[in-house]
């Protein structure tokens, strides 16, 4: 690793997961983005897949595609110093399988008021889930996932989601 290959920021990290979530509307998917640090590099990333054909594959999300990844890393071993950075949200399935996999810090750019899984109350859960450590912090470059959501529900093409709560409240937001 060089120098410049070295990140310490949470808005470093959430610069990289932009790139991907443009990349992933650039292909005309949902543009969310993620990637899963620890406090120097990327170790695994990923983005939204399956949403093109307005069919709605909600299997192949960013954070989970980026767990795919990074479950094939073996130059991981302490997964509770890593740090998932996502464009979006999590939503419960992210958020479940980010507890379940030992990462024990969320950043997210832009909520997710249809479906974001962050505040849910563990306190009911079993114990594998309310006993996992775990800390988020929201807003991180938030205009500018923002804009991509603009975007992507702005284009006339756009079938996935295009009357939702998100729709309606990325497109009602100033920035």
């Amino acid at each position: 690793m060089t120098s410049s290959d070295i990140i310490t920021t949470d808005e470093a990290f959430m610069a990289k997961a932009l790139d991907l979530a443009e990349k992933a509307l650039g292909q005309g998917e949902f543009p969310v983005g993620c990637v899963i640090a620890n406090t120097k590099a990327v170790v695994a990333r990923g983005y939204r897949l399956g949403t093109s054909s307005g069919a709605g594959n909600e299997i192949d999300h960013a954070e989970m595609n980026a767990l795919r990844e990074l479950s094939s890393n073996r130059d991981v071993s302490e997964r509770s110093e890593l740090t998932v950075y996502s464009t979006l949200e999590p939503c419960l399935m992210c958020y479940s399988a980010i507890l379940l996999s030992g990462i024990t810090r969320i950043v997210y750019a832009y909520e997710d008021v249809m479906g974001g899984g962050t505040n849910l109350d563990r306190s009911g859960l079993p114990s594998l889930y309310r006993e996992a450590r775990l800390s988020v912090v929201s807003g991180v470059l938030r205009k500018e996932s923002l804009l991509l959501f603009k975007r992507f529900f702005s284009d006339p093409n756009t079938v996935y989601w295009t009357h939702s709560p998100l729709s309606r409240h990325a497109l009602s937001q100033h920035g």
